[in-house]
């Protein structure tokens, strides 16, 4: 078989002349083993209408088989020269034709420097584009870290506008005012639970002594 790849051909064909001679090879010489056992069959058939014949059927077989690498030599050396034949005049293409999917190359030729450079500039855009879609990913998470910074500073602002209301609703508007009249209250608070739990107690311990 040839080793000349035939990228081109392949193109064209969607398929490498070598694949296309390989099956029309591998199809001839099944045909030919399968011709051999039929004429194989036949010949048995033929010796059962003589009895007085001597020859067995392993010695048919064994002639057989003599006879098809015979056949297989010669079938091996016609195909070389009708791939050969076949490879050259009808599968491949001449160097001077260009397939109509290649003709934007004949008018937009390209040398291998030029084509390096264009290489070089698509893997630069590329580096660029990676850089430019990590920088929008670090930009978009800073900005949902922004979004819940300013959900919490929107809670707080909250919670200043009910304590100013609350502090309004007690007369005072002055901010360090209401901040110790909320600490006395939550103070009181404390005292008060402190109060609860000391009773709660002193609760459970009556109800253990009964």
């Amino acid at each position: 078989m040839s080793v000349n790849p035939m990228a081109y051909e392949a193109q064209f064909f969607g398929f490498t002349p070598q694949t296309c001679m390989l099956r029309v090879y591998i199809a001839f010489q099944d045909f030919l083993f399968e011709m051999m056992l039929v004429v194989e069959s036949v010949i048995l058939k033929k010796l059962d209408g003589f009895p007085d014949c001597k020859i067995s059927p392993f010695q048919i077989r064994k002639s057989t088989e003599k006879f098809l690498l015979f056949m297989k030599e010669h079938f091996d050396k016609l195909f070389s020269k009708m791939e050969e034949v076949l490879l050259q005049l009808v599968l491949n293409i001449p160097k001077n034709v260009l397939l109509p999917e290649d003709k934007v190359h004949e008018q937009y030729p390209y040398s291998k420097e030029q084509f390096q450079a264009l290489q070089d500039e698509i893997h630069q855009l590329q580096k660029q584009y990676r850089a430019e879609a990590s920088a929008g990913q670090a930009l978009r998470a800073e900005l949902e870290e922004q979004k819940a910074v300013r959900a919490e500073l929107e809670k707080i602002l909250q919670w200043f506008d009910g304590l100013e209301n609350i502090c309004r609703e007690h007369g005072t508007c002055n901010f360090k005012e209401s901040f110790a009249f909320l600490t006395q209250n939550a103070k009181k608070l404390q005292d008060v639970l402190k109060d609860v739990e000391e009773k709660s107690k002193k609760i459970k311990k009556h109800d253990q002594l009964l």
